[in-house]
């Protein structure tokens, strides 16, 4: 493994992103797999957790900046959550076909005669803990789509729920925290609306089908598994991207031009609904003080979330965090595509092979790790570009959610009275998903309709 890919390898599983650069049955061996990142596949998705009950507590304590201890929360959150879910994950996966082993190369038959070489590997306990942790790197280049790694319908349903529960459960630990559950239903309201509605539009999209090949097919199914179909490859999809877990059971590239789209602006979301592990909550929350902000400025009032005064510290911190990304995003992307070689790594010319950089690029800097197939990543621009995106996608915003949860710390909380905005009714769910969506349009659209609406439309 060259530098700038071992850069890019050690960056992508430190900040939970899992982007792979290269096939992992054939460049990794068993003790780096399950040794090395498997064990970062934990330690990354409990620093997003931790960073997440840090910004809770902001709101919850008064007049001192204390956050509680990172070690503490890291060490909690790896032993108490992760280890457990991910072994009882394991076992299931195992139960259901999925390998556990720690064979070397042996030769698997092929329904059209011959052979292929397949390694073993300790799979299954690392497909666990990479859904559950919202991590995504696969044991094999085909990731989910492998059937070493996903071999039925059911584990394809029960991977879904693993990358999922985390994300929305942590919405109760939020309402718990501060001491009214309702908010965090509010809160999780807010995700599953944009949730079940992302995943409305790419199965939409990818049933709608035009030709005698995909009426055929019933659906768009270049790309995907026939053992999961377009139903259960569009609902992984819409997961994976939502979340920052970025495992794929099909190809996002082959999905139609307004599927690759959805998939796009589900990472361009902020990756919130629900996000990942601790990173969904604390980023969802940010967007819960722009929302009661936009809310204070249409009546006058000076806003409040959770009896807390969002001053114009707090708003400019907010402001930054969700600042960071889509500059990384556009910048990069702008660069690859103004200079005379990263465009070399493009299989397609034209809208696709625009999008293919703006996927890597969104996949990069959101931490989710998915890509479309036909950017050839390997290369020392992309191994680096991609793995700054990473760095400072990762810690930058976390930076900014510590302070911000300091800042909320160091405050008094003001009582509630009759001009304090309900943040747990749905008046405010149907304000902060419309304040979600309209900020992802205005900084994203000009992008999109280089790209995947481009495409989409053409075809």
């Amino acid at each position: 493994v060259n530098p700038a890919q071992s850069f890019n390898t050690a960056v992508s599983f430190v900040t939970n992103t899992n982007w792979q650069s290269y096939y992992g049955e054939q460049t990794m061996g068993h003790v780096v797999q399950t040794a090395g990142l498997a064990v970062q596949n934990f330690v990354s998705a409990a620093v997003g957790i931790a960073v997440a009950v840090a910004l809770v507590r902001g709101f919850v304590r008064s007049r001192t900046g204390e956050l509680g201890n990172f070690w503490a929360d890291l060490v909690r959150g790896t032993v108490r959550i992760l280890v457990p879910g991910a072994v009882v994950a394991a076992v299931i996966l195992v139960a259901c076909g999925a390998i556990q082993n720690f064979s070397g190369i042996h030769a698997v038959g092929q329904f059209m005669g011959g052979s292929q070489q397949w390694n073993g590997g300790a799979v299954a306990s690392q497909e666990a803990i990479k859904e559950l942790g919202t991590n995504g790197g696969g044991y094999f280049n085909a990731n989910s789509a492998h059937p070493f790694e996903n071999p039925t319908p059911f584990t394809n349903l029960f991977e879904i729920f693993l990358l999922l529960v985390i994300p929305f459960a942590l919405t109760r630990t939020f309402g718990v925290m501060v001491g009214s559950v309702k908010q965090g239903y509010a809160i999780l309201a807010t995700m599953a609306t944009i949730w079940l509605g992302f995943t409305a539009l790419m199965m939409w999209s990818e049933f709608a089908h035009h030709g005698p090949a995909l009426q055929a097919a019933g659906g768009a199914m270049e790309g995907k598994e026939v053992r999961f179909g377009v139903g259960g490859s569009s609902i992984f999809a819409v997961a994976t991207t939502l979340t920052s877990t970025g495992a794929v059971d099909s190809f996002h590239s082959s999905f139609t031009g307004l599927g690759g789209g959805i998939t796009m602006l589900s990472m361009m979301l902020g990756e919130i609904a629900p996000g990942g592990t601790g990173s969904g909550l604390y980023g969802i929350l940010v967007m819960a003080i722009i929302a009661v902000f936009i809310a204070g400025l249409m009546v006058g009032r000076t806003p409040e979330y959770l009896g807390k005064k969002i001053g114009a510290r707090e708003i400019k911190l907010a402001a930054i965090y969700i600042l960071i990304t889509p500059a990384l995003v556009l910048v990069f992307t702008a660069a690859s595509m103004a200079l005379p070689t990263p465009p070399h790594s493009m299989l397609n010319s034209g809208a696709h092979g625009f999008s293919e950089v703006l996927y890597a690029f969104t996949s990069a800097a959101n931490n989710n790790g998915s890509a479309f197939a036909g950017l050839n990543a390997n290369t020392d621009w992309y191994n680096t570009m991609t793995g700054l995106a990473m760095l400072l996608g990762r810690f930058l915003p976390m930076v900014f959610v510590l302070a911000l949860a300091g800042s909320l710390a160091e405050q008094k909380p003001v009582p509630v009275t009759a001009g304090t905005l309900r943040t747990e009714k749905p008046l405010f769910t149907g304000l902060l998903v419309g304040a979600i969506l309209i900020i992802t349009g205005l900084t994203y659209f000009p992008a999109l309709a280089l790209g995947p609406l481009a495409e989409g439309l053409a075809s």
